[in-house]
């Protein structure tokens, strides 16, 4: 039984308890490796390291921390298989997704922020005769990076990769639930040569390593994505203390579809957009809104679509709909199908357990699940299930639909599909929403901002917006 261990000072060492967690393979729904159950002494020694490494790292000319960084995203490269089957096992996705995404998006990220910072420019202001301004971007000192478990490797290298770039230190933690490819970075940036200390991965509970790191006196900016509830825990801890906070949270984002759409792209956009990665992304489309005229035809042909889709083992090429992450999440997505049931909708297509043959009989499988006939304002379509679950409703004009779209507490994404230039802009103008895609789902360039509104989050990661975050601009003013 592997037993994962911490990455601290630059050496892979045991939690100083010594105690370990059970890490389960969704797929099959059994122990597989073990997960270092650290706490605030781990955190300690972490943020010890962390803070002797930083007045180096943040002195190394940009060039060669984008050399080690662009090694770390070759390194990345050169070991896709091993990743990728690492990210299946732990999360319960489809190996061919964690091939064709997840890893190579983490390797993009290194990749990325390690040629941005060699063009990341400061600001000057002249005053004429009088002075002239300048603005130095310094980097802060120990980042504390904590990141969720439907994306792992993916959005862990989305947070380390701008916080190193720009020469600070971090103290990070992955989701204990999906600790795997984390674990393997940890492997991947010492064969890198990235000095010690610079980063620092603490695995283990949130309520023990995530809490320790956002009450650290010595961490002054915090990183995180997750859900609400949690990032609300960290916002009344962190904010007291002064700490500079990046929060990427939850959504419940609706995919509107006009009369006008080019009907096949739509309806194959919105499968895929609905349960990628079992509905277990931030920006999947869980509030699907028709319009009148092709609602009928839409619906047919979106229930026939997802009824085709396979069940099964991550590991099968043919395989669309992986296990979700855990028992406990199994149950939770569950849970929602009965309240929408007695909300009086109705089931169309899915809403059960799948219970698969052999080895992958005890794995987490669920059907991926149509609701139809519910009020746009009740919990099914307010609160937030990431799971593999959608509803439909129809609707008739813009203004109905933005109302709707715009009534939950959230705002992170949305799709709008029509063929419509003016209606397209007119409508992403009105949609209180961090991130609009017309036409596409999830199409993203690195260089643009991601973030929500709303409880979907505060500030943007993204670009030089992740540059700017983990910086502190100084104005210095010369008079002339």
């Amino acid at each position: 039984m592997l037993k994962i261990r911490n990455y601290i000072n630059g050496e892979l060492i045991a939690p100083i308890s010594g105690n370990y967690l059970d890490n389960i393979n969704p797929s099959i729904g059994k122990v597989y490796s073990l997960i270092p159950d650290s706490d605030e002494n781990d955190v300690q020694l972490a943020t010890q390291a962390a803070l002797a490494a930083f007045p180096t790292w943040s002195k190394t000319p940009k060039e060669k921390r984008s050399r080690i960084l662009q090694k770390i995203a070759f390194l990345i490269e050169d070991n896709l298989d091993k990743l990728a089957e690492a990210e299946s096992i732990d999360n319960g996705k489809p190996l061919k997704l964690a091939k064709t995404v997840d890893i190579p998006r983490a390797a993009s990220n290194f990749n990325f922020y390690a040629t941005a910072i060699l063009h990341f420019a400061s600001e000057s202001h002249s005053m004429e005769d009088t002075a002239i301004n300048y603005t130095l971007r310094e980097p802060i000192g120990v980042c504390g990076c904590i990141s969720p478990w439907n994306l792992p490797l993916y959005l862990f290298s989305w947070k380390i990769a701008p916080a190193l770039a720009v020469g600070n230190t971090v103290v990070a933690k992955p989701s204990e639930i999906t600790p795997m490819t984390a674990y393997l970075l940890s492997e991947i940036c010492m064969e890198a040569g990235l000095p010690k200390g610079v980063l620092n991965i603490v695995h283990g509970l949130g309520h023990k390593v995530g809490a320790a790191i956002t009450s650290h006196p010595d961490i002054p900016v915090i990183s995180f994505t997750g859900g609400t509830v949690t990032g609300k825990q960290i916002i009344s801890t962190a904010g007291p203390m002064f700490k500079k906070l990046s929060l990427e949270l939850g959504g419940k984002n609706p995919n509107i579809i006009f009369d006008d759409c080019n009907f096949e792209d739509a309806l194959r956009t919105t499968v895929h957009s609905s349960f990628a990665n079992q509905g277990q992304i931030c920006l999947c489309g869980s509030r699907i809104f028709v319009q009148k005229g092709i609602y009928e035809k839409f619906k047919k042909a979106f229930v026939d679509k997802v009824k085709d889709l396979k069940i099964g083992n991550p590991f099968d090429e043919n395989t669309n709909i992986g296990a979700v992450v855990s028992q406990p999440h199994l149950e939770k997505v569950l849970s929602y199908v009965e309240l929408a049931k007695q909300e009086g909708g109705k089931i169309l297509c899915g809403g059960n357990r799948v219970l698969l043959d052999g080895k992958f009989s005890e794995g987490y499988y669920l059907q991926p699940t149509i609701i139809e006939g519910l009020a746009f304002n009740c919990r099914t379509n307010q609160e937030e299930i990431f799971g593999p679950v959608v509803t439909i409703m129809p609707f008739e004009t813009e203004e109905e639909v933005l109302m709707m779209a715009n009534s939950t507490k959230y705002g992170l994404a949305s799709s709008v599909w029509t063929e419509n230039l003016k209606k397209a802009h007119r409508v992403a103008a009105n949609l209180h929403v961090g991130i609009v895609w017309v036409n596409t789902w999830l199409l993203r360039d690195l260089r643009t901002p991601f973030g929500g509104v709303k409880q979907s989050g505060v500030g943007r990661e993204g670009g030089f917006e992740a540059l700017h975050f983990f910086t502190e601009p100084k104005n210095i003013c010369i008079k002339l």
